[in-house]
């Protein structure tokens, strides 16, 4: 039998397929996108008025936005072996950055203005990105400390740029950020799925990608490889604070209001969760950011679940931790191995006289 037939073989095919790391992932979000259209039979529908698409299905893409964004910044520091705790802080300062701008100035909803006010917020971000790569890579400080620096101080500093208070503008271009159509698309499903694509572009068909798992595979052995393991780390740290920045923008932006106590809050937990789900491991090397699509939608789903089944909402925690316990474990290579090391059924034994 040559490769070809091998590889049509419906027993090889089913084998590939339930080793794969997104099964699990992928039936969690089937089951419960079916659970919640038994609930609601209105759930699965999708509408188009004027031109734009609505529906359960397109508010769980809108939803899903802001931690794949999160998750996308988050998996590359995971892949060199670090994290990042400050992205949640990070989205708050931001926000609270760029409402301050449009509340100070003459007319918020002039096109320069809100420019003006994303590209500060982003640039804050960038700010933030760099100072964490610094603690990390200058001064070695370990990357769980180094960030929780800012994950504690930063809704701080949110809190002085907001001067205690929830800054709310009227700025109808950036409300569009966040609740606007393309082309009958959101724009945050436009916005995550564009900066998914550069993002995969660049690790997959630039050096960027080689360079992230070599570094955390062994950092000492890709520096003796000649592989700059500060630079990447550096870069990386940037990356996360540049996406955080713009989750949070494009997290408040529906709202106009920057609540320095609340937004982005516990966001760096789901941004791990989504990482996780996506069949990334914490201790770097590989990772995929192809699981982070399926990861920020069952995470979507699994608050939305919440609702659609009227629990209470202080069980969403709950339920999260019981989907991630029980896709990672389904998922675990130690239960993999387990089921392939399932001895044959042996046969029964055929009676001579039936095989003379």
């Amino acid at each position: 039998m040559n490769a070809s037939a091998r590889g049509t073989n419906p027993v090889t095919l089913f084998q590939r397929v339930s080793q794969h790391g997104l099964l699990w992932p992928v039936l969690a979000l089937v089951v419960l996108l079916l659970a919640c259209g038994l609930k609601s039979p209105g759930f699965l529908d999708v509408a188009t008025r004027d031109g734009n698409l609505y529906g359960q299905l397109v508010d769980l893409l809108r939803n899903s936005a802001t931690p794949l964004l999160l998750a996308l910044g988050m998996c590359l520091v995971i892949a060199t072996g670090g994290i990042d705790l400050s992205v949640g802080a990070v989205m708050a300062i931001s926000l609270a950055v760029s409402l301050t701008h449009l509340d100070g100035v003459a007319d918020p909803s002039a096109p320069g203005a809100v420019a003006t006010a994303v590209v500060t917020g982003l640039a804050l971000g960038v700010l933030i990105g760099a100072f964490n790569g610094f603690m990390v890579t200058a001064l070695g400080i370990q990357p769980f400390i180094a960030t929780m620096i800012l994950m504690v101080a930063g809704r701080g500093i949110a809190m002085l740029i907001t001067k205690g208070q929830i800054t709310t503008v009227t700025s109808p271009p950036f409300k569009a950020i966040g609740s606007g159509f393309v082309l009958g698309v959101p724009v945050p499903v436009v916005v995550a799925g564009a900066v998914f694509v550069l993002l995969a572009l660049a690790v997959r068909r630039t050096a960027l990608g080689m360079f992230l798992e070599a570094v955390g595979t062994n950092r000492e052995a890709s520096r003796l490889a000649g592989v700059g393991a500060r630079s990447t780390t550096w870069v990386v740290y940037v990356l996360a604070g540049l996406l955080a920045a713009l989750a949070g923008i494009v997290y408040g932006a529906p709202t106009m209001a920057a609540d320095a106590n609340n937004i982005g809050l516990l966001k760096e937990l789901d941004a791990i969760m989504v990482v996780v789900l996506g069949g990334t491991r914490l201790d770097g090397g590989r990772f995929h950011l192809g699981g982070l699509v399926v990861g920020a939608l069952l995470l979507s789903t699994l608050e939305r679940a919440v609702i659609v089944f009227e629990l209470p909402s202080q069980t969403t925690p709950l339920f999260k931790a019981l989907v991630l316990i029980a896709v990672c474990v389904a998922a675990s290579p130690a239960l993999r191995s387990l089921v392939r090391a399932r001895p044959p059924r042996a046969r029964r034994p055929v009676p001579v006289e039936v095989a003379a």
